[in-house]
């Protein structure tokens, strides 16, 4: 069974995709940005953009029906490398304990410029 979660994401309808999709005991979550109501957070603060985008993503992920502690994967993307310790803090602050896998990559850009960092989620639980 496949259960598709939105959310308020402004580009949900232009692009044409969901927040996150529940396939089986999988809850994969799409790029989550610093976005909020349509406007991009905390401009030049990468830390707090990551901070955000993760409670953007954890928010999907209760929505799903798992928990912080079921997420197996991230990926974050950074324009910017000398940003990587900023997200690496805010990565560290929801995830010490869980110790997902986790890659850190840089991007050449988003889709608005003033975005540092989007973090994609993934989780594992199964009878979801």
């Amino acid at each position: 069974m496949i259960r598709r979660i939105s959310s308020d994401s402004p580009y949900e309808d232009v692009i044409g995709y969901s927040r996150a999709v529940v396939a089986g005991p999988f809850v994969l979550v799409s790029g989550c940005t610093a976005t909020v109501d349509g406007q991009v957070r905390h401009e030049g603060d990468a830390y707090e953009q990551a901070r955000t985008a993760l409670r953007i993503a954890l928010e999907a992920i209760e929505k799903a029906g798992a928990a912080v502690t079921d997420v197996v994967r991230t990926r974050m993307y950074v324009v910017d490398m000398a940003d990587s310790d900023a997200v690496g803090r805010a990565h560290a602050e929801v995830f010490r304990d869980v110790r997902p896998a986790a890659s850190m990559i840089q991007a050449a850009g988003f889709i608005d410029p003033r975005m540092l960092v989007e973090i994609e989620v993934e989780a594992y639980r199964e009878g979801l």
